[in-house]
C-alpha cells in the first residue's frame, strides 16, 4: 500500500501563526486530534459506506436463573410467540438471631409485603399520591399461591472438581442442571392468606397507594403500591414463635435447614394473565410479624414486638414456555430475527462474515478488505496508520411489522458473545440511573415508533458502535462475534457478570442478565430478506472522514 502525502495548512500552534503548505506522513491519529475549521474543512471529505451484516437467531436452552436481581411472577402472554409462567423460590431470614419474644406471647398479624416497581404521578386534593406501575405486564387475573418449600436450595455446588467453593447454580427449567427439582418438595404446605380485599385466585396488580392504619383505624403511614398479604397468624404462630429458644432458631444455618423457604406460584387463568417484575431484595420487601408480650415490669399494659424475616438468600425464577422458535441459519443468516426474552431467544451478529486477520497472504478475506480500505497495515495485518478517520458506526435492525403484533420492547442490547461483556460503546456512554429507559442511548437508542408515540409500532433500533469498529481498524482487536437481546434494564449489565446458559456441550455459553429479566420479545428483519424487504435489510453505516487530494 502506498502512504498517502497529505497537505494542511493554516495551523496555529501556540501563539505562533505559521502560513505554508506541511507536506507530512502523518496518521489520522494525529489529524484527529488538530482542528478541522472553516480553513482547512475543504481538505477532507466526509462519506458513508454500507456493509452487509450476517446475522440469525440463536434458540437458548435453560438460563441460569439463581441470583437474578430482578424476579418474575406470574403469566405473559406475548403476542408475538405465546405465554410464559413464572414462578419463584426463595429462602427466608432474619437480622435476629436466637430471638426472645417474651413471655405470653400474642400473634397479632403477619404481613407480606414486596413493593412493585412504580412512578408517582400526581397528588389528589385529599393527599393521595397517584402511581403508575413499571413493571407489570398485562392486566387479566392470575391464581398465586404460596407454599413452604422443602427444596433445600444449596450455596455451593457438591459436584464441582476443579472448585471446592463454587456456587450451585439453578436453571429456568427446574434443575440445577443434573437433577430436577420437583413440584412436589416445591408445594410442600401451602401457607393460609387471608385474602381480605384480595383474592388470590384471581390476582391483578393494583396502582393504589396503601393506607397503614392501627387497631382505631387511624392512618399510621403511606406506602407506594404493593403485594401485600394478611397471613395466616396459627401458621407462623408454630412456624416461629413456638420456636423459641430451639435449635432451629439458634443461627442461620439451622434456620435455613429448618425453614427451607417461600414457593411463589403463579398460574395462567383460561390462558392469560399478568407479569409483575420484583425485587425481592429492597429494603421493604419483608414478612413481618407484630406481636404483643407480657411486661416484664409486671404492669398491664402489654408490649408490642416485630420480627422480620427478608428474602436474602438463593432464589431461583422457574420459567415455562408454551412455545417453541426455530434456531437459525448461522451461515447465511435469516430473513427474519427472533428475540425473546426469559428463556428464549436471542440473535448472533458476524460483522464482515465473521472474518478475522487469517495467515493467507495470497488474498484478502472481506475484513482484511474492510480493514485495508480504512488504514495500512503492516504484513501481519497490525495497524500503522489511518486512510479514513471513522466519525461513527451503527447498527441498524428494522422491525418487522408483518410478524409483530405489539408488546415490542423499548431497549435492546448489543455486546459481545465471544467476551462475555458489553461493548466498549456502553462504557463510554452516559449512564441514567434514575430512569433506566433513557439510560446509554446513544449506544443503545431507544426503539423509534411510528410518529414518537409511545405506544407506536416500531420502525428500528439504531446502535451505535463506533468505538467497536473503532477498535477493530486502530488497536487490531479481534473481530468477535456479537449477540442482540431484549433489555429489560439496561443498567443492569454495568459491572455485571453474564449468566450461564445449560447445554450440553462443552463450550461456555452465557446470556445477559437484562435479557432474563424482560418477558418481552419482537421480531426484526435479518440479512437475508426478499426484494420486496430489501430496503428493510439488517446494515451497518459508517460515517467517516478522508483527506481530498484533489
Amino acid at each position: 500500500m502506498k502512504k498517502r502525502k497529505i497537505a494542511l495548512k493554516n495551523l496555529a500552534v501556540l501563539a505562533l501563526l505559521i502560513s505554508s503548505f506541511i507536506a507530512c506522513d502523518k496518521d489520522f491519529s494525529d489529524i484527529d486530534s488538530d482542528i478541522i475549521n472553516n480553513d482547512n474543512a475543504s481538505h477532507f471529505n466526509t462519506n458513508s459506506q454500507d456493509f452487509d451484516v450476517i446475522a440469525y437467531t440463536k434458540v437458548l436452552d435453560p438460563v441460569q436463573t439463581s441470583s437474578l436481581p430482578i424476579n418474575m411472577i406470574g403469566v405473559y402472554n406475548d403476542p408475538n410467540y405465546g405465554m410464559t409462567t413464572a414462578s419463584v423460590v426463595t429462602q427466608i431470614s432474619s437480622p435476629t438471631i436466637n430471638p426472645d419474644f417474651g413471655e405470653g406471647v400474642e400473634l397479632d398479624s403477619v404481613i407480606l409485603t414486596i413493593p412493585y416497581f412504580s412512578t408517582p404521578t400526581e397528588i389528589t386534593e385529599e393527599g393521595e399520591t397517584l402511581y403508575d406501575l413499571d413493571s407489570v405486564f398485562g392486566s387479566s387475573p392470575i391464581k398465586l399461591s404460596l407454599y413452604e418449600s422443602n427444596y433445600f436450595l444449596r450455596d455451593i455446588n457438591p459436584n464441582s472438581e476443579d472448585n471446592i467453593n463454587e456456587p450451585q447454580l439453578y436453571y429456568s427449567n427446574m434443575s440445577t442442571g443434573l437433577d430436577n427439582i420437583s413440584s412436589a418438595l416445591l408445594e410442600g404446605v401451602e401457607i393460609p392468606v387471608n385474602n381480605g380485599d384480595i383474592d388470590l385466585d384471581n390476582f391483578v396488580p393494583s396502582d393504589t397507594q396503601i393506607r397503614l392504619t392501627d387497631g382505631d383505624e387511624e392512618l399510621t403511614g403511606l406506602l407506594a403500591p404493593s403485594l401485600r398479604l394478611s397471613l395466616g397468624v396459627g401458621y407462623w404462630f408454630s412456624k416461629i414463635i413456638d420456636m423459641q429458644g430451639e435449635p432451629e432458631l439458634s443461627n442461620l444455618n439451622n434456620f435455613r435447614d429448618y425453614f427451607r423457604g417461600i414457593y411463589i406460584k403463579a398460574e395462567p387463568i383460561n390462558g392469560s394473565g399478568n407479569m409483575m417484575l420484583l425485587n425481592l431484595l429492597n429494603s421493604g420487601a419483608n414478612i413481618t410479624l407484630y406481636y404483643t408480650k407480657d411486661n416484664d415490669l409486671g404492669e398491664e399494659v402489654r408490649l408490642d414486638g416485630t420480627y422480620t424475616l427478608n428474602f436474602n438468600g438463593n432464589r431461583v425464577n422457574f420459567l415455562s414456555n408454551d412455545f417453541t422458535i426455530q434456531q437459525g441459519n448461522d451461515v447465511e443468516g435469516d430473513e427474519s430475527l427472533y428475540l425473546k426474552g426469559g428463556q428464549g431467544s436471542i440473535a448472533e451478529v458476524k460483522l464482515f462474515n465473521g472474518d478475522d486477520i487469517d495467515e493467507d497472504n495470497s488474498t484478502n478475506n472481506i475484513f482484511e478488505t474492510f480493514k485495508n480500505e480504512f488504514v495500512e497495515t503492516d504484513e501481519e495485518g497490525n495497524f500503522v496508520s489511518s486512510k479514513k478517520l471513522v466519525n461513527e458506526a451503527n447498527l441498524v435492525f428494522f422491525v418487522n411489522q408483518d410478524l409483530v403484533n405489539g408488546g415490542e420492547p423499548n431497549r435492546v442490547y448489543i455486546y459481545d458473545i465471544d467476551n462475555q461483556r458489553p461493548l466498549p460503546d456502553y462504557s463510554l456512554d452516559i449512564a441514567n440511573t434514575s430512569f433506566p429507559e433513557f439510560s446509554r442511548i446513544n449506544h443503545l437508542g431507544r426503539l423509534q415508533r411510528e410518529g414518537d408515540e409511545f405506544d407506536g409500532d416500531g420502525i428500528k433500533y439504531k446502535l451505535r458502535i463506533t468505538e467497536h469498529i473503532n477498535n477493530l481498524l486502530l488497536r487490531d482487536s479481534t473481530n468477535v462475534k456479537l449477540g442482540l437481546a431484549v433489555s429489560g434494564n439496561i443498567n443492569l449489565e454495568n459491572n455485571s457478570f453474564q449468566y450461564d446458559i445449560l447445554n450440553t456441550s462443552d463450550t461456555d455459553e452465557t446470556i445477559p442478565v437484562s435479557a432474563i429479566v424482560s418477558p418481552r420479545g419482537t421480531v426484526l428483519f435479518g440479512n437475508n430478506t426478499n426484494t420486496v424487504n430489501d430496503e428493510k435489510k439488517l446494515y451497518l453505516e459508517i460515517f467517516f472522514t478522508e483527506p481530498n487530494n484533489e
